[in-house]
């Protein structure tokens, strides 16, 4: 094949077939449904395939483009980068400009405590150097016995082994014989399915303690640390009650284990704060930083480093043995500079806290009042999730383990605008950017697929 020669749609499509494994796919039933769509332009909330549709993104690609499609900023900071110094790492004693800046500026922003930067190329990644810093820390502290991490069901932080089994999404620990031993889960704050009538806040408390009753079975002597993240993004949006998190920083402190707030998602303005521990008072030992650090234009991560552990690790630790060729790669650390600096020119932090969140929530509940389908709407910022049920009353869930969530995302996909199914509910989280109008039209499209999902199932 000439690498050079432009391909139509139809040869790429037949190409990507043959030759891509897609992540969290299953290849066989793509074949079988005619291959992938194929993405040729984006812009703002919007984005364009093969065939000319016009594509509402109101997932922000995977959470990530915060400031939309797009932005010649980014493309430019990249641009410059790659002319004056395309790569060099921070092994061998160097450092380079971007990385030195950035490390500043997230110390800057981060709650305080947490002024030291570890830089990797994804969540994933990020999350598993926190596992090995947690381990070598206790391990410095003459604490050895400390290696055990409890984290929530329906929580996710990535897909290496570790990171794998921080998580608590079965299926992904059905593949791989995982979780690895030490890792261990408890209930979520997820009021809806759980709480059962009772008040919110007495619930947020109630889920906040299963953690501790998780530390004292293993007993304190043996837990390392809990993570977890403010909003659990990928397990459904689950919202925890205001009671959650004070609980979850009392538990932590009075059993001296170390507290991990995974802000990969809910990072960089997602939920009307700078990071989710700002909206929810949590007081992290370590925060994990990726997708909208760039606004997903090229890959980056961080791990912020509590001043605690960071005195441990550089005061006794001596050489950290661990580290990516792209640790702090100076063309991502540069592009990220950049999105924060258009973040902070754009007022986007405080647009969605005190704008286009409450409107787009606003414009959901209108929509969808009284809808058969719908059993709750909930969102924070310009994250949510609206709930498929059978029966608004009692909560009754449609038979089929989650398949009218995804009846419900193929219909969106359908009408041109992308949102997530997740078990049996929708998930949304479009770039910051999103104007009033695409609000707008974006509810109309979920409520055209709401509607559609209601006629096939013989509810409407």
């Amino acid at each position: 094949m000439d690498t050079h020669s432009p391909l139509g749609p139809d040869a790429l499509k037949a190409l990507d077939g043959r030759h891509h494994l897609h992540p969290f796919t299953d290849t066989k039933a793509l074949a079988a449904e005619g291959g992938a769509r194929l993405i040729v332009r984006g812009e703002g909330v919007w984005l364009t395939d093969a065939a000319g549709e016009r594509i509402l993104d109101g997932m922000a690609g995977l959470w990530c483009v915060n400031v939309g499609y797009g932005r010649a900023e980014l493309a430019e900071a990249a641009h410059r980068q790659l002319l004056d110094l395309s790569f060099y790492h921070g092994f061998f004693k160097t450092t380079t400009e971007p990385v030195a800046r950035l490390a500043g500026k997230l110390a800057e922003l981060a709650p305080p405590g947490l002024s030291r930067a570890f830089f990797a190329n994804s969540g994933s990644e990020a999350n598993d150097t926190i596992v090995r810093m947690v381990r070598h820390y206790w391990n410095l502290k003459g604490r050895p016995g400390k290696k055990a991490f409890i984290s929530r069901t329906h929580g996710y932080h990535g897909t290496t082994m570790a990171s794998t089994s921080l998580g608590g999404i079965g299926v992904m620990h059905g593949q791989g014989d995982l979780p690895l031993p030490g890792f261990h889960h408890v209930m979520p704050p997820y009021a809806f399915e759980l709480a059962q009538g009772m008040d919110p806040e007495a619930f947020g408390r109630l889920a906040a303690r299963a953690v501790e009753e998780k530390i004292l079975e293993l007993g304190p002597e043996n837990v390392a640390a809990f993570i977890g993240e403010p909003i659990q993004g990928a397990g459904g949006v689950i919202i925890p009650p205001d009671s959650y998190w004070p609980e979850i920083n009392r538990i932590c402190r009075e059993h001296d284990v170390l507290l991990i707030a995974d802000e990969v998602i809910c990072g960089f303005g997602r939920l009307g704060h700078w990071f989710g521990s700002q909206r929810y008072g949590i007081e992290p030992d370590f925060m994990t930083l990726a997708k909208g650090i760039t606004s997903g234009y090229l890959p980056l991560s961080a791990v912020m480093v509590g001043d605690r552990v960071a005195e441990t690790l550089i005061e006794e630790g001596g050489e950290f043995y661990h580290g990516f060729t792209y640790s702090g790669h100076p063309v991502p650390c540069a592009v990220a500079l950049a999105n924060i600096d258009l973040i902070e020119r754009e007022n986007l932090v405080e647009r969605v806290r005190t704008d286009i969140g409450p409107y787009l929530r606003r414009r959901f509940e209108e929509a969808l009042e009284g809808h058969p389908l719908v059993g709750e709407i909930r969102s924070q910022g310009l994250i949510g999730a609206i709930e498929i049920v059978k029966d608004r009353r009692t909560r009754e869930r449609w038979p089929g383990d989650g398949k009218v969530g995804l009846m419900a995302r193929d219909h969106c996909f359908r009408n041109n605008v992308i949102m997530r199914g997740i078990r049996d509910s929708l998930v949304f989280a479009p770039p910051l950017t999103l104007s009033h109008a695409e609000a707008d039209e974006m509810v109309a499209r979920a409520r055209l697929s709401l509607d559609q999902t209601a006629r096939d199932l013989g509810a409407l």
